[in-house]
């Protein structure tokens, strides 16, 4: 892939470092100067309240903000040294190495097989036993492959919300990606589901960089290596999940966890 080169061409320890980040939806300022490193093979949560720019955060860092035609972007976002705003690199291939996993599961009305193996079928793969592979190496990642092994070919919106949040993150595995991005992956799940997400999470972190943005705290506080309050589209304060929950230097990061407001 042609852009390949320039994206890893840094520090292997810091996947993103973003700095002086801006942005506007028209004339509404959503994010105010944004900096701040992402380093490699963390779980690093996004909090803070409803309407904080957590989810347009997390959608500027494989430029998915971009589908909204008023979006307006200042600063610099460097994925492994590279400007992601920079014409060298291509938003589809930023988008393969940049996963994401949406607040709703979105399994695509295709077979479970086919599910998984949409991304690399767009990428070429044709051979049927490559696919297979993929689809099982992908499923089992996922914690998944256990229980539709021998369903691939049923409809995917058969399966239950939690398996269908799995399926769309199997999906993701299919594509190799570098970083893994969440956007309140459990909102809609039940609690057996959830847990099975954070484990999954837990499993992943030793293969990707996961970004999650999450409205638990307490998830937050489970799964996450680093956690960044937002707050009214400013990073309040950033550091070790421990820290940040037991000895913030803010204090509105202290009032937030608290549940003085929120």
């Amino acid at each position: 892939m042609e852009n390949q080169r320039n994206i890893d061409s840094t520090d292997k320890n810091i996947i993103y470092d973003i700095k002086d980040l801006n942005l506007w939806y028209g004339n509404d300022q959503a994010l105010k100067n944004i900096n701040f490193k992402i380093q490699e093979n963390d779980v690093t949560a996004i909090i803070g309240p409803s309407g904080c720019g957590k989810s347009t955060f997390i959608k500027t860092l494989n430029r998915m903000i971009e589908i909204i035609p008023s979006v307006k972007i200042e600063g610099e976002i460097l994925y492994r040294g590279t400007n992601i705003f920079d014409k060298s690199v291509g938003v589809e291939e930023l988008r393969t190495r940049v996963g994401m996993v949406f607040q709703k599961p979105n399994p695509f009305p295709k077979s479970i097989f086919e599910n998984v193996v949409y991304g690399p079928k767009i990428h070429g793969i044709r051979d049927k036993k490559l696919l297979m592979e993929i689809a099982e190496t992908s499923l089992k990642s996922a914690a998944l492959w256990h229980e539709v092994k021998d369903r691939l070919n049923d409809n995917a919106y058969g399966l239950s919300g939690g398996q269908q949040q799995r399926l769309c993150i199997a999906r993701c595995l299919a594509i190799q990606p570098d970083v893994l991005l969440m956007d309140e992956p459990t909102s809609a799940l039940d609690p057996i589901a959830t847990t099975r997400i954070e484990e999954l999470i837990e499993e992943l972190k030793s293969s990707y960089t996961i970004a999650i943005v999450t409205h638990s705290m307490h998830q937050a506080g489970r799964i996450s290596d680093k956690t960044a309050f937002f707050l009214s589209g400013e990073v309040v304060e950033i550091g070790d999940t421990p820290t940040i929950f037991s000895n913030p230097r803010d204090k509105r990061t202290e009032d937030y966890i608290t549940g003085r407001f929120g």
